[in-house]
């Protein structure tokens, strides 16, 4: 396949053959127009009506290929319809397993605690308890700063510029960006907001910034509840968060008895290389937010993990009816025995080892794009090199040339690169090629 002519001629799953599309045939999308919100995002930068997938591929309703270098915005890591976790979910349902259980005893339930624990938390020396919230990622975040503000007896709270943890009014009160902001309605009463380790204006020492904060009696900042970060600040630009940095923010933490949250949402489920992205900082956060991915085939579940000595919940203080998705336990649990596959382990190794190389790649070409990333996430900065314009229109060549990507930082300046931790080499060859050639300059 050339890089340009992906979308142009493809094998569907079922083994035909699709050309182009006539020109003066378009996707049937009234319907949506019609009856759908105009709130909807998505579909207005990737106007297709799509109908199958399959690991890296997606394919529309008339047959035309794309590959999936945004995942679900970070939902789909092992790829579209895994066969392992799609078997598994598959007889699951064939044997008429509970598929609504609230937060009942289930045999779904018992074997992902048992996996996960086995798999993801003991291995690390991680002892949390898991806690079920919901169907999506701002719920986590919404429990685990209601529980932080309970068990501390204070209600302030600490984050960081560029930060974003979710469309829910509390969640939205620690995401940096105004225009998520006012369209919630949320205010920043109780919230203080500290420059990250690294963004748009560079470097910043905002471990040392808190210090100050915290440790004056007159600085005008009460001592807050939790301190909620991301290993790798993803919409806000794909900003690591380096390991050091890390390293002295649970330190000052814990000096100051402020509970530290890490948002691992986005980056968590291996994206950043290791299963959590703060595993490289050899810290233990005392919450940590986990969705997206953990759902193994895209199925919504959401967990808060906390500190057992933190669970100071009473029985149905924090209830959610889609908080037992049954059959998103079982697509999890399949996800953990991946993890215990040394084809999947290498894999992600070879995968982040090629993402890193298109970095240098692209800088070698035009300096004036910056590169950032960390395992199998990979950010082209443009914002010295033609800004947002030029981010949106390589987006869009992509999209011609059969490449989905999203774009993310503080202008949509930044492309961000998603692809399946389970690409293949062909198939991270092929959709950089497209994105190379999408980036060449008129």
């Amino acid at each position: 396949m050339s890089e340009t002519g992906a979308a142009t001629l493809a094998t569907a799953p079922d083994g035909e053959t699709a050309g182009t599309r006539a020109a003066d045939v378009g996707p049937d999308t009234g319907v949506f127009e019609r009856y759908e919100s105009e709130v909807r995002l998505y579909c207005r930068t990737f106007p297709e009506v799509f109908d199958r997938a399959r690991g890296t591929e997606l394919f529309t309703e008339d047959g035309r290929r794309y590959l999936d270098f945004f995942c679900g915005a970070g939902s789909l890591n092992y790829g579209h319809n895994n066969e392992l976790i799609k078997r598994r979910v598959a007889d699951y349902l064939a044997a008429d397993g509970l598929t609504h259980g609230l937060d009942l005893h289930t045999v779904a339930k018992r074997d992902f605690l048992r996996a996960f624990v086995e798999t993801v938390l003991r291995p690390r020396g991680l002892d949390y308890k898991a806690q079920f919230v919901g169907p999506t990622g701002t719920d986590a975040v919404e429990a685990a700063l209601k529980l932080a503000r309970r068990v501390t007896g204070r209600s302030g709270l600490v984050a960081f510029t560029g930060a974003f943890h979710g469309m829910s009014r509390g969640s939205l009160a620690v995401t940096g960006s105004r225009r998520a902001r006012r369209a919630g309605g949320a205010s920043g009463q109780d919230v203080t907001f500290v420059p990250y380790a690294d963004g748009p204006g560079g470097p910043f020492d905002s471990v040392g910034y808190l210090e100050r904060l915290l440790a004056d009696p007159s600085s005008g900042t009460e001592p807050p509840a939790a301190v909620i970060v991301e290993p790798v600040q993803m919409e806000g630009g794909v900003y690591p968060a380096p390991a050091g940095w890390l390293a002295e923010l649970r330190e000052l933490t814990t000096r100051h008895g402020v509970l530290l949250v890490l948002d691992e949402i986005q980056t968590g489920c291996g994206r950043t290389g290791t299963f959590f992205g703060f595993e490289d900082a050899g810290i233990v956060p005392d919450l940590v937010t986990v969705s997206k991915s953990i759902g193994g085939l895209g199925l919504p579940l959401a967990l808060t993990l906390l500190r057992r000595d933190l669970d100071a919940w009473r029985p149905g203080e924090h209830t959610g009816t889609f908080r037992g998705n049954q059959l998103a336990f079982v697509a999890a649990t399949a996800a953990c025995e991946l993890w215990r596959a040394p084809a999947f382990q290498a894999g992600l190794t070879a995968g982040t080892e090629r993402l890193r190389r298109f970095g240098v790649e692209l800088t070698e070409r035009e300096p004036a794009v910056r590169v950032r990333g960390r395992g199998m996430v990979l950010g082209v900065d443009l914002a010295g090199a033609g800004g947002a314009r030029r981010a949106r229109q390589a987006q869009r060549r992509a999209f011609d040339g059969g490449l989905i990507v999203e774009l993310c930082g503080r202008d949509d300046e930044v492309i961000k690169l998603l692809p399946p931790l389970t690409a293949t080499p062909a198939e991270l060859d092929e959709g950089l090629g497209v994105l190379a050639t999408a980036l060449r300059p008129d």
